[in-house]
């Protein structure tokens, strides 16, 4: 299966779409279902835990719904973090801004595209950078550009990818089993053809021996990917 980047219906359909609100929705089951928090909280502990990382950015954040079931994994070993979600449409809720309050992290949103936003003169320096269904949106070119920004801002960076596999492109197309709505099955169906299998993000990822990378797949339906500097 070759890599096949498409256009999804999410990035196109207004934020208050009934289609998009549901399909966001969707999108929280599908995580659930693919252990995106889990993963990502387990590769965070496994490479930080005595770190105490103070500022982390979340890139293609979204609602910030998936970056909260983190937070909650991680506040009790990683209390007064700031947390910078950064998207292109402001969509963060009232709601998951208290959820984040009540953890004592410290929330930020920033509408912006994420090339716009690492070419900015103040873009800050970030202990942290995680992606999380965002990388695949990209084509190679783009996406190593994008891995160059990001490992000039950080010492570590995490994603969570669609498999780009059969079994993952059979799972997509069964989600309608519970309840996603159009947009879903579509999107679902191109990230698949638009993951990662084996180590095509390294191949990707900044020539440098001051970095180690792994890149693996994680579960029945994910990949991932970390990279963190050598210190």
């Amino acid at each position: 299966m070759d890599r096949c980047v498409e256009p999804e219906l999410l990035d196109q359909l207004p934020a208050s779409d009934p289609g998009a609100v549901r399909s966001r929705f969707d999108l929280t089951r599908v995580n659930l279902l693919m252990g995106h928090a889990a993963i990502m909280a387990k590769s965070l502990m496994a490479r930080a835990a005595n770190r105490r990382p103070r500022v982390l950015l979340d890139l293609g954040a979204g609602d910030g719904a998936f970056m909260l079931r983190v937070a909650r994994r991680m506040a009790p070993h990683w209390p007064d973090c700031r947390l910078i979600l950064l998207d292109r449409q402001n969509i963060v809720s009232a709601e998951t801004r208290a959820a984040f309050d009540a953890l004592s992290w410290t929330v930020e949103t920033v509408p912006a595209d994420v090339f716009d936003f690492f070419g900015a003169a103040d873009c800050p320096k970030v202990d942290v950078i995680t992606a999380n269904l965002f990388l695949h949106h990209f084509r190679d070119e783009p996406l190593s550009r994008l891995m160059s920004l990001i490992a000039q801002r950080t010492p570590l960076f995490l994603a969570c990818e669609p498999q780009r596999d059969p079994l993952a492109s059979v799972g997509s197309r069964m989600l309608w089993a519970i309840g996603c709505n159009h947009v879903t099955l579509h999107d679902a169906a191109a990230s698949v053809r638009a993951g990662f299998r084996g180590r095509e993000l390294t191949a990707l990822w900044p020539k440098a021996n001051a970095w180690d990378v792994r890149e693996r797949a994680a579960g029945l339906f994910s990949h991932s990917f970390m990279a963190w500097r050598r210190s």
